[in-house]
């Protein structure tokens, strides 16, 4: 069976996770596109049902599926040229505790794309374990999209300030601020957080405060800042090539 009209309940389901409030009283995120499916089916997260486009002739692993007419398919994703198959995914859920090895926080860090691209690097820099305070949804479709498939293998722990702070207690914070130490000369501790503040303001007073080390990235005297995303990479990188 083909579903044809924009206005089908299941189209509409599908539909409404594009939006933050869907994807909340769902508990599921759009995963688009074929490499982005396979890559989420070869992460194990738990797929609830694939969404193929009527002309659709590729591989379905075996799940659900929902076939839908073009209109209907287009109706479905955020993507402007959709592949012809995507994934309603259950949002993978875990409490805030303490890291296993060193990790990322995120200090409200607004831009969807932003929050994306910095999972992306973290997982492949080695840092899974990510905590979210404050930030943009990691499971919108322009997260999802910039990460590439991040947000299927990092430990995504979202929750406020102070209980990212609570979570991380004992290990050492380091800031990345315009004031602090040179990256490139700074020898960071045997376990640490970086944190990464908001694109605007930077970080939080909490975090700030917290934070037992400060670092900055050195810039052209014609340069005032870096994107966040691209930063964050920087800084990534740095402090493990530093750990050796």
């Amino acid at each position: 069976m083909v579903i044809i009209s924009r206005n089908n309940p299941t189209v509409k389901e599908l539909a409404a996770l594009k939006e933050k409030k869907g994807r909340r009283e769902r508990g599921t995120f759009l995963a688009e596109g074929e490499k982005m499916v396979r890559e989420c089916v070869e992460s194990g997260l738990n797929i609830v049902r694939l969404a193929v486009r009527e002309d659709y002739a590729g591989e379905t692993y075996s799940l659900p599926v929902v076939t839908l007419g073009e209109d209907a398919f287009r109706a479905v994703c955020d993507e402007k040229t959709p592949q012809g198959i995507a994934a309603e995914v259950i949002i993978p859920s875990f409490p805030l505790e303490a890291p296993k090895k060193s990790c990322l926080l995120l200090d409200g860090v607004s831009d969807p794309a932003n929050v994306g691209a910095i999972v992306r690097t973290a997982v492949a820099a080695g840092y899974e374990e990510v905590y979210l305070a404050d930030c943009a949804d990691p499971f919108s479709p322009k997260s999802v999209r910039a990460s590439m498939s991040g947000v299927f293998f990092a430990k995504l722990m979202r929750g406020t300030r102070e209980e990212a702070l609570q979570a991380l207690g004992g290990v050492p914070l380091i800031a990345a601020d315009m004031g602090g130490e040179n990256i490139f000369t700074f020898v960071p501790p045997p376990l640490f957080c970086l944190c990464i503040g908001n694109e605007g303001n930077g970080l939080s007073g909490e975090v700030r405060s917290a934070a037992s080390h400060t670092v900055r990235i050195p810039m052209g005297e014609h340069t005032e800042s870096l994107n966040a995303a691209v930063s964050a990479g920087i800084l990534m990188y740095e402090l493990k090539n530093q750990r050796g």
